[in-house]
């Protein structure tokens, strides 16, 4: 799926961005519909009737909610309906199966999953189209009265299936009017060629060593090993994730739209309330905005704040996926984020900057290890493995060939997750830059045609 959705999109860009460039402004939008509808349906061709029924549901209940006679709980009904049916969606393809196998356990009833694949980037567009709606329920936008550029904000393909997420307050005048020029068309083919390397060189290759140590027999497994897997993980799902976001945006860039910033160097930070300010910013912000602030954020004393964190960050595990293990991912975040924001940050403020940097990253990557197994015996068996709990030594040979075979990757991932960057030196408009982004460009297509291993981990979300 995912190497024929890239293969399509380098056949496929080329023809869109040629269509859009010598088309009157008047069908832009347009074209960037009908080219996002076209993509779509290449990798989920029946699906694309849901994202189309919920691009219609809301553009109708946004029309709804500009006229001025309606009372406030008339406005108040119709925000609530067009929720329901978004969340609706959302649930029955993502959670139903979920509930039904827990009522089953619970019960011991039979009932039949539903056994449904989930629609690609469905957790994605349907946030973006419920903060459109909320946005004009609050009056801090206006209702889009153009069903086309409706649709080019719902469908837009450089972000549809795996963010970042956009909110429409942000990109509602780029919808009305936009330019591109030469210094802009640049840097978006600059941020998508860093984005596919950032995948398919540099996640697509660590991921290989994670998959190796998270397949292997966890009761024999070293600490130094378990540790060494769970970094390699890391780094797979930051460059896999970061990587299709600088795709994104560089996509975007080239039609004329600036996207917000999805990852802010995560792996350097001091503290777990710094890494959630760099990491899935647009998935913070869209909780922060609808979910947090709403309850009353930090407004109505300690016990409301304390409820409003721990209510964000279960719907932030739960959102990523339908599993025991992603609730207790997001509880064990907002846990911390609790300790932090009232003792934690204080304590650490008075430790030195390598002593913070190191708790942020331990943290972190146990987090980590509650993402990455779905099932809850597996978590504990690899926690157990990296505390040396296994009863096994803290290294052995295999250990040792691991870390020696990937040891200059491992020092290139490390040295490309902080802000110090080579091509930033480099005028993007010198030979050398054209020559460096010309080679990662090759070599991406070059991996990507002839590798086997080439998931994307967001996709499922």
């Amino acid at each position: 799926m995912v190497f024929s959705s890239l293969l399509f999109l380098f056949l496929f860009l080329p023809a869109v961005l040629a269509l859009y460039y010598v088309s009157p402004w008047r069908i832009k939008n347009l074209i960037l519909f009908l080219s996002s509808l076209v993509f779509y349906a290449w990798g989920e061709p029946v699906y694309i009737v849901i994202m189309l029924l919920s691009t219609i549901t809301d553009y109708s209940f946004g029309l709804l909610l500009s006229r001025p006679k309606l009372t406030a709980v008339q406005r108040k009904w119709i925000v609530v309906s067009s929720v329901i049916i978004n969340l609706g969606f959302l649930s029955y393809f993502k959670y139903a199966d979920f509930l039904i196998q827990n009522i089953n356990g619970l019960l011991g009833t039979h009932i039949p999953l539903t056994d449904l694949p989930l629609p690609i980037g469905i957790s994605f567009y349907t946030f973006q189209s419920m903060s459109y709606i909320i946005d004009v329920y609050r009056r801090t936008t206006k209702a889009q009265r153009n069903w086309i550029d409706f649709g080019t904000f719902v469908a837009l393909f450089p972000q549809l299936v795996a963010g970042p997420i956009v909110q429409y307050n942000t990109i509602a005048g780029q919808l009305r009017e936009r330019t591109v020029d030469i210094p802009m068309f640049a840097e978006g083919v600059r941020r998508f060629i860093i984005g596919l390397a950032k995948k398919v060189l540099l996640a697509n290759n660590i991921g290989l060593l994670w998959h190796t140590i998270s397949s292997s027999n966890l009761d024999s497994l070293p600490a130094f090993t378990a540790w060494l897997g769970i970094i390699a993980f890391a780094f797979q799902i930051y460059f896999d994730f970061s990587g299709y976001s600088d795709m994104a945006i560089g996509l975007g860039l080239m039609f004329g739209f600036r996207f917000n910033e999805n990852f802010n160097k995560p792996y350097i930070s001091q503290s777990i309330t710094d890494f959630w300010r760099r990491w899935h910013i647009s998935l913070s912000s869209w909780f922060r905005d609808y979910v947090y602030i709403p309850l009353g954020g930090n407004r109505q004393g300690l016990g409301v704040q304390v409820r409003n964190i721990l209510i964000v960050w279960l719907l932030t595990g739960i959102w990523h996926g339908a599993s025991w293990n992603f609730l207790l991912w997001g509880l064990y975040f907002g846990v911390i984020l609790i300790f932090e924001k009232w003792w934690g940050l204080k304590l650490l403020s008075r430790l030195p900057r390598w002593t913070r940097h190191l708790y942020a990253v331990v943290l972190i990557l146990i987090g980590w290890v509650l993402f990455a197994f779905e099932e809850l015996p597996l978590v504990i068996g690899y926690l157990q493995a990296m505390l040396g709990f296994n009863g096994q030594p803290l290294w052995n040979n295999t250990t040792l060939y691991f870390t020696y075979t990937n040891a200059i990757l491992l020092v290139v991932l490390t040295f490309a997750s902080t802000p110090v960057k080579l091509s930033k030196r480099m005028d993007p408009r010198s030979v050398p830059a054209l020559v460096w982004y010309g080679v990662l460009f090759f070599l991406s297509v070059a991996y990507l045609v002839d590798a086997t291993f080439n998931p994307f981990l967001y996709f499922r979300f």
